[in-house]
């Protein structure tokens, strides 16, 4: 006759996996454990990207400023922290696979292995929607922006452009557009996990809209409303896409849960 399993085994196995029964200092210990991850991860990253940024910022000037706009550098140390700056951003985007994947192993520890394994189905889309944002940000975004500056400036002022601040522009559009592609990853792992769902989305979408608009009109350098809706509109359509998305979804969600 086979023994019985004790129920101390039990708990240990649950516990093993549902960390909620952690004590306070053991999530403090899994939060330094994978901050440190993420920031080894973009540090190797930045060190790889810090040679190339010398050659890639020279592009991005020509690029988007012309070979007439000379930049000035202000101090020794401005084309310096320029290239750091850019190693740092890059470094945040190329890690955005893992940034995301620790943040999510963290915030949602109670779930079992196989649920959390979904966890990679939507974090290893991040890097391809942040070249999505940056593409999008290259062809449509910042020649717009930097042209309609260069006017107002050119209007009252005699231009003198430093490296660090005009460069500095740039490489947040750039960010910023990665980042902001993110809303579906983000939205439909939030749904995976119960937190958000259609019905909500569908419901608060006038004030998305709404925080969309406000938040666009903050983030156009120009303030001019032509770059607040090209910033908004695939803001917005991500916000609508993500809805569509976690639609097609749910079945296959039902059908996982049915099968638990």
């Amino acid at each position: 006759m086979l023994a019985e399993k004790p129920p101390e085994l039990d708990g240990k196995r649950e516990s093993s996996w549902d960390q909620k029964e952690m004590p306070f200092t053991e999530h403090l210990r899994e939060l330094r454990n994978r901050l440190m991850i993420a920031s080894i991860t973009v540090g190797v990253l930045a060190a790889a990207l810090f040679w190339p940024a010398k050659f890639i910022i020279i592009w991005m000037k020509n690029e988007y400023l012309g070979k007439a706009v000379q930049l000035h550098a202000f101090a020794p140390t401005d084309v310096l922290f320029t290239e750091f700056k850019f190693s740092l951003y890059g470094a945040i985007v190329l890690g955005l696979p893992v940034i995301v994947y620790q943040a999510w192993m963290f915030i949602v520890p109670a779930f079992h292995p196989r649920t959390r394994r979904i966890v990679y189905v939507y974090t290893a889309p991040s890097l391809l929607l942040a070249a999505a944002g940056i593409l999008f940000c290259h062809y449509f975004i910042i020649h717009k922006v930097l042209t309609a500056l260069l006017a107002i400036t050119e209007s009252v002022a005699t231009e003198t452009f430093g490296v660090a601040a005009t460069l500095n522009i740039i490489l947040l559009l750039f960010l910023a557009f990665a980042l902001v592609f993110q809303t579906p990853t983000v939205l439909v792992a939030l749904a995976r996990i119960g937190v958000i769902n259609v019905a909500m989305l569908r419901k608060y979408r006038r004030y998305a809209g709404m925080g969309i608009l406000v938040a666009s009109g903050i983030a156009a350098p120009d303030a001019s409303p032509v770059t607040m809706m090209l910033i908004a509109v695939p803001m917005y359509v991500l916000y609508e896409a993500s809805i569509w998305i976690i639609i097609l979804l749910e079945k296959s969600w039902r059908r996982d849960a049915e099968r638990a």
